[in-house]
């Protein structure tokens, strides 16, 4: 609240953030009033000042010393002076000549506050330290000012020589998980190791009572010296990593199996998983990748595309929402316009902390520093924290059941394919992100209860909206540059066809100049959405460049030929091998005592039948038949 921001080429002020809506105000009077996911995703839109800065909390200035609040608004009124010329304010008085802003530049005013601290006795007053307590208090304000060596906490080896401290850790490491180890004996191993490691005379020990306080200070409270070694099997220790109270403040990265298989690209059916971005404090679901159960995990950095870019920035949205809707089921949970206006408000931010959790996505060196970038922290769970880790697993795998039953509900394939992988792997991506975005996202859950409202349950858009208005902020996403960006990159070449990756082409007019130079280009890809990859030409920008066959998906009866073709791939697989009795298919009314043809499973004749009145062989010369008319009779 109190930024200044850009939107529509005008510049407003945040005047006020509830229920998820941003309230705008303008220098002439205007106001407006929309969505927090529509305006930081709207084109022109930037942060051009900043908020305030906070007072001091009166708690945190009472635990000042009375000496330190005295020094501190002593600088507060010279600085005022220095930059306005009166101590106390605009309301008074006069300015002293020397500090009169019309007649001296700010420089000379800030030796001449030099030059006066030095008579009043101030140690170390030049002009230097002027000008950098000025502007300390600029980004501080009174707090920046305070002298903070009271608020430092006393180190617990006091000034004792490091070499003697390295000796203590390390025999106290020595003597861990020895029930019989006592502080004396802890004492003596320090001795034994100082001299063996540096020479005997050469670092002066302290007395033994300050070694024994060293020992306490250095050693773990929950394993003093004498205690016998902690376990695996042992109870853990209580507590466990902090809760977020932010939106996007700490984002739980983790994979959980679906109970429906998809149709892969070569027609097999795989088993398919879903790697997950939940967002700890609203249960949001910033990011969610479908891919193969056995594939690996997914690469991190396709996760922070997905969740820190929102889809109305990325390029070719929502053209490729249009293209994925008409390629679904006939029945939908949302129409395109509402599904279109539904997924533009979908939460997007770049999170503050990341939590991995085993085995479900990769970090790289190249995710590391893109995290370092954009000053993400990455936090691996621990195995066994109780409360963080079991709420976003059970969360996930909650999801993940209710999106299996409702995927198979969605698909009633005809009977005769019944039992078999239904959808292929991008139909099963569409299906999911509008399930979450129409039913997940407005679903109430139990674990987004106040503690004092038991018995009402919000929805996770519901508490994401909850939490903006009261930390007073939104969470900015990244730009739609950003997306490509963040993607995986290969060498790829430019060919006449265009650029050919993963056994698809992809062409557009912007490559038309670049053809037939010999180069391999950057790409960047999606590995779970081939529908365009994007290309770095020589002006230095990330251009999408679209699947040539794209659209070939939303030819007529299209789905209908996936599936036939995925039954006869299917049937190839199921085949019996060369060499036995029947190795191909009969087609025909051999019953009928009719000649007919058997044919491999590569379409080929690989042996002919004849009944009793049946006289084509291969010997003859001739070609297999086909009955229409006993074909007929069969149906």
């Amino acid at each position: 609240m109190g930024a200044q921001v850009t939107f529509e080429d005008r510049s407003w002020q945040v005047a006020a953030l509830a229920g998820g809506r941003v309230y705008l105000a303008a220098d002439d009077g205007a106001t407006a009033c929309l969505m927090a996911a529509h305006l930081v995703a709207a084109p022109g839109f930037s942060v051009i000042g900043r908020a305030a800065a906070q007072p001091v909390a009166p708690a945190l200035w009472e635990t000042v010393p009375l000496a330190a609040q005295e020094r501190a608004m002593a600088w507060q009124r010279h600085i005022r002076e220095v930059e306005t010329g009166l101590p106390g304010g605009p309301e008074s008085g006069a300015p002293r000549p020397e500090y009169d802003p019309q007649r001296f530049t700010l420089a000379e005013r800030e030796h001449a506050k030099a030059q006066e601290l030095a008579g009043l006795g101030w140690a170390r007053a030049s002009r230097t330290t002027v000008q950098r307590m000025r502007l300390v208090y600029g980004r501080h304000g009174l707090w920046g000012l305070v002298d903070k060596r009271h608020l430092r906490a006393p180190s617990p080896t006091g000034r004792t020589d490091e070499r003697v401290v390295s000796a203590v850790l390390e025999a106290v490491r020595r003597c861990r998980g020895r029930s019989k180890a006592t502080t004396k004996q802890v004492i003596e191993l320090t001795e034994q190791i100082v001299v063996d490691t540096h020479g005997l005379g050469r670092v002066r020990l302290p007395a033994r009572s300050s070694l024994y306080r060293l020992v306490k200070a250095l050693a773990d409270p929950a394993e003093p010296p004498g205690s016998p070694a902690r376990t695996a099997t042992g109870p853990g220790r209580t507590g466990g990593p902090p809760a977020a109270l932010r939106s996007a403040e700490r984002v739980h990265v983790a994979t959980a199996r679906l109970g429906i298989g998809a149709v892969g690209e070569d027609g097999s059916a795989v088993e398919v998983a879903v790697t997950a971005a939940l967002d700890g404090a609203s249960g949001c679901v910033l990011a969610a990748v479908l891919h193969p159960a056995q594939g690996g995990p997914v690469e991190l950095s396709v996760l922070l595309a997905e969740m820190a870019v929102p889809r109305p920035l990325r390029p070719g949205w929502p053209a490729l929402l249009e293209q994925a809707h008409a390629g679904g089921p006939p029945r939908r949970l949302m129409s395109l316009p509402a599904r279109i206006e539904a997924t533009a408000a979908r939460p997007a931010a770049v999170p503050e902390t990341l939590v991995v959790h085993r085995g479900p996505a990769a970090v790289t060196s190249v995710v590391l520093t893109v995290c370092e970038s954009l000053g993400i922290s990455l936090e691996s769970a621990p195995p066994r924290t109780a409360g963080a880790r079991r709420g976003a697993l059970r969360t996930l795998e909650v999801l993940a059941g209710l999106f299996t039953r409702h995927a198979a509900a969605a698909a009633r394939p005809p009977a005769a394919e019944e039992g078999g992988a239904y959808w292929s792997m991008p139909q099963l991506q569409d299906l999911l992100d509008e399930w979450i975005t129409a039913f997940w996202h407005h679903r109430p859950q139990e674990q987004l209860r106040h503690p004092l409202l038991p018995r009402a349950g919000l929805t996770p858009q519901e508490m994401w909206d909850v939490l903006l208005g009261a930390a007073g902020m939104v969470p900015l996403p990244l730009a739609g540059q950003h997306y490509g960006e963040l993607l995986p990159a290969r060498r790829c070449a430019l060919t006449e066809s265009g650029i050919r990756l993963g056994g698809r082409r992809y062409d557009d007019a912007c490559l038309d100049e670049h053809r037939r130079r010999g180069q391999r280009w950057e790409v960047h890809y999606h590995p779970y959405d081939l529908r365009q990859v994007f290309i770095r030409l020589p002006d230095g920008l990330l251009h999408p460049v679209q699947w040539t066959q794209g659209e070939h998906t939303l030819g007529p009866f299209d789905e209908m030929v996936r599936r036939r073709t995925g039954g006869v791939l299917a049937r190839r697989g199921g085949a019996a091998q060369p060499g036995s009795e029947t190795t191909g298919r009969t087609l025909g009314a051999a019953h009928t005592g009719k000649a007919a043809a058997v044919y491999g499973t590569d379409g080929g004749t690989v042996s002919d039948t004849a009944s009793a009145g049946g006289q084509m062989t291969p010997e003859s010369g001739g070609f297999g038949v086909w009955d229409a008319h006993a074909e007929a009779e069969q149906w």
